[in-house]
């Protein structure tokens, strides 16, 4: 029996010719990753195992993004201890405020993750990665510290789940829509500890953002990964943003998979996943008068230049709501910069919305837009769960930039076609 896109991966990594599921690996890192919530707890369990220094200061990186701009004195407290542990490891990726973005938008950006990567990240959401057929997982704190001194994790190989793509999408449909859409066929455990793998002729017609997107959300179907094949779009992404040398790995044509669903995109409607899971979702054209307090776009799943495009064609000429409350981030630094430059922030601001440096701010119930009680959001970040965005009683709603955009005008979810 053949490997998946994953297994060759770890199996590539491990030093071994070939690995099955449910086998236990020791596998070679290139890439570790934390942020200013989780990297401290990894500092501390670091020099508790009396690790003097990093395996290699240019491959693990801290990202300062979920409470940057620092929000109060215990965040501050967590980015000093991340800043001075980089100083004295002498690390080369350390990314704090004016040089930051949203870390799992800005890894993809610098370059520092490449076809047939391993990484693991201190954060769920490090699944990203795998838009750029790399393995990529998200890790406990006290496995990142081992990481950062040895350069090596342990794995379970994965199981996979087969996605095989089909057709192209309808205007306003993006890969959010089909996060959602698969998340709520397959529900929030639906690929437990499985590797997504996304094949068929319908990944061409995906661009590598709305890739990024899908993968990203993998884990809320309790993926261990997300993985798409490399391809033309994959190898030219790489090329602009890395001088690195991608390696491509395949699955072979007798791969065993747990099971297939066959995806037809031209098929998937704009879709909401309902509070308080992801795999409650609804399709717009389902859903009646549900009035809102707050939209967000922005967050490691929808912070890209080519979400904020898709809002601001949907809000030019147009004004918010006057009860609505609309927080645009873009993901990175350089994404910002481009939308000043491009009139897109310009847009917003004339439509009633606020623009707010890189963060992950709201997403998180951190910063920069949390909800009271009773409120209502509609997000295009990943996660709903009970008070994930503010008080126990407010109320996510997770959708796509224009879906966002829509509602944003509308004062209630709507669909961005009929706004």
């Amino acid at each position: 029996m053949g490997m998946t896109m994953t297994q060759k991966i770890l199996a590539a990594h491990a030093g071994l010719e070939r690995v099955e599921a449910g086998q236990l690996i020791l596998v070679d890192l290139d890439r570790v990753l934390g942020n200013d919530i989780t990297s401290p707890v990894a500092i501390r369990e670091f020099e508790k195992i009396g690790a003097t220094s990093v395996y290699d200061k240019d491959k693990v990186t801290m990202v300062m993004d979920h409470f940057a701009p620092n929000k109060d004195i215990k965040a501050a407290e967590q980015c000093k201890m991340c800043r001075s542990f980089c100083e004295k490891h002498e690390v080369t990726h350390f990314y704090d405020v004016g040089r930051m973005g949203i870390e799992h938008a800005l890894l993809p950006e610098k370059g520092l993750v490449v076809c047939g990567d391993v990484v693991i990240g201190a954060d769920s959401h490090t699944c990203t990665y795998g838009a750029l057929g790399a393995f990529s997982t998200g890790v406990g704190s006290t496995d990142m510290a081992c990481g950062m001194a040895t350069g090596k994790a342990w794995f379970k190989v994965p199981g996979a789940i087969r996605f095989n793509l089909t057709g192209k999408l309808n205007p306003h449909v993006s890969g959010k829509d089909v996060i959602l859409h698969i998340i709520g066929l397959i529900g929030v455990d639906g690929a437990l500890y499985r590797s997504m793998e996304f094949t068929g002729e319908g990944v061409s017609a995906l661009s590598i953002y709305d890739r990024l997107t899908i993968s990203n959300m993998a884990i809320e179907a309790g993926a261990k990964n997300g993985i798409f094949p490399v391809d033309e779009q994959t190898l030219a992404y790489v090329a602009e943003h890395s001088d690195r040398k991608p390696v491509v790995y395949t699955a072979d044509a007798d791969a065993e998979y747990d099971a297939t669903y066959e995806i037809d995109l031209s098929k998937i409607k704009s879709t909401v996943a309902f509070p308080h899971l992801p795999e409650n979702t609804h399709t717009v054209d389902e859903i009646d008068d549900i009035k809102i307090d707050q939209v967000v776009i922005g967050s490691c799943t929808n912070g890209h230049y080519k979400d904020l495009e898709e809002a601001a064609n949907i809000l030019k000429g147009k004004k918010i709501a006057s009860h609505v409350r609309a927080i645009i981030i873009p993901a990175t630094q350089d994404i910002y910069l481009k939308a000043i430059e491009n009139g897109l922030v310009k847009i917003f601001i004339e439509a009633g919305c606020v623009v707010s440096t890189p963060t992950c701010g709201p997403c998180l119930g951190g910063h920069m837009g949390i909800l009271a009680a009773g409120e209502r959001a509609v997000a295009t970040t990943n996660r709903n769960f009970v008070g994930r965005m503010g008080h126990v009683t407010s109320e996510v709603y997770l959708a796509s930039p224009a879906v966002a955009a829509a509602s944003a005008i509308a004062g209630k979810i709507a669909d961005p076609a009929k706004v």
